[in-house]
């Protein structure tokens, strides 16, 4: 599934894989393949760009530029108006945060946010009876109930 708007440089790069999930605002600039496995999910105004601009002005003589492609494993979920960069690979099961600026690649199974991107935590079967990382903190801190 993936709601409108959406758009895409050329969209002929793009490649989704089963029970996908791209909510509103889902920008893809696709200069080459932007790879998507099963079982993802991407929230509101999220950018996956393939193309960047060299840092040196004389590169960009001419508009020059450089693609690398982006792959996002099966069952990553993507937080709201994150930015993933070109050459990233988002591993297996990870939850990138909202905001995140997502600038080299993330290890499977791992909560990653922040601008710089980085890895906080593991994702663990204690995962499995919270919905947050403030809750998980929260039940760990309750008494038990007689």
């Amino acid at each position: 599934m993936l709601l409108p708007p959406f758009h895409a440089g050329f969209g002929s790069n793009v490649h989704m894989g089963d029970d996908f999930f791209g909510n509103v605002n889902l920008t893809f600039v696709d200069g080459v393949d932007i790879r998507t496995g099963d079982g993802v999910m991407i929230t509101p105004s999220v950018t996956l760009t393939t193309t960047g601009h060299p840092v040196h002005p004389s590169r960009r003589t001419d508009f020059g530029r450089f693609s690398e492609p982006i792959v996002i494993e099966d069952r990553v979920w993507i937080g709201g108006n994150a930015v993933v960069l070109p050459g990233v690979r988002i591993g297996y099961g990870s939850a990138i945060g909202a905001g995140s600026v997502v600038s080299r690649s993330i290890p499977p199974m791992t909560v990653a946010l922040g601008a710089p991107c980085r890895v906080v935590r593991a994702i663990t079967d204690e995962d499995l009876a919270t919905r947050t990382a403030e809750g998980q903190a929260a039940s760990s801190r309750r008494e038990p109930t007689p």
